[in-house]
């Protein structure tokens, strides 16, 4: 049986009142609820977040992780550096460090193994633009990706992480994969961990909210949701795991 998860990544919103606030308003998450839920929030903040979450059954995770444990890395955070503020999650290849930061597939994979290293769970994100989507390439897009972090860290190692299925054309934009098409490629994600990976968490992300979260959860191979703009809103949020849960 996997537990679900349900990550809210907040990109670079919030200030310091709000995030104090959202905090505040996620703590009386049921410790005995169906669902895991976390929260990345932009790294300034989180132990501020920290704080605030303390005694709390939400976790708490961070949006990036250095691929190097430390040294003259001007602006990067290391994974020990995350674990010591308390995040037991991190998460690593998303969309948007892919492309507007040019990550490679092999950097996310050196990612992966820092983030475990350190004893972080990391959030492996993949996913598809549009034009492979519609060139019927999502398929080789997502075992290409997951492929590159499998031969870098190790099968194994891949399978004790969480994998999130993002569709770069669903992320922000109000779109979303149908049931059937999340459904799709979360099971080719689980048959290419095979047995190792039976226990593997793997999420979908991309406009997630509690409006169409019934529908993607039902599916078999979806654990949960990596969460972005509804994770901003506390209701919202939590509503969507409230229905992970049930």
């Amino acid at each position: 049986m996997r537990l679900p998860l349900i990550a809210g990544n907040w990109k670079m919103h919030g200030s310091l009142q709000s995030v104090v606030e959202l905090s505040k308003a996620l703590v009386g998450w049921n410790p005995e609820s169906k669902a895991e839920m976390a929260v990345c929030p932009p790294s300034v903040f989180l132990s501020v977040v920290a704080k605030e979450l303390q005694g709390s059954s939400v976790a708490l995770g961070a949006q990036n992780v250095s691929e190097h444990q430390q040294g003259a890395y001007t602006g990067e955070v290391s994974g020990d550096m995350l674990a010591e503020l308390g995040c037991r999650y991190a998460i690593v290849g998303h969309s948007e460090r892919r492309a507007l930061f040019a990550e490679t597939d092999r950097q996310i994979a050196e990612k992966f193994i820092a983030a475990q290293r350190a004893g972080l769970t990391p959030i492996l994100c993949v996913g598809e633009t549009l034009e492979q989507r519609e060139a019927d390439a999502t398929l080789d897009v997502i075992a290409e990706q997951l492929g590159v972090v499998i031969d870098v860290a190790g099968l194994e190692a891949v399978a004790k992480g969480v994998v999130a299925y993002e569709p770069v054309w669903a992320i922000g934009t109000g779109k979303t994969a149908t049931p059937e098409q999340a459904q799709q490629v979360h099971a080719a994600i689980r048959l290419q961990l095979g047995e190792a990976g039976a226990k593997t968490r793997v999420l979908y992300g991309g406009s997630v909210k509690a409006a169409n979260a019934a529908e993607i959860f039902a599916q078999p191979d979806i654990d949960g949701a990596l969460v972005g703009g509804a994770s901003l809103v506390a209701e919202e949020f939590l509503e969507v795991g409230r229905l992970a849960a049930q």
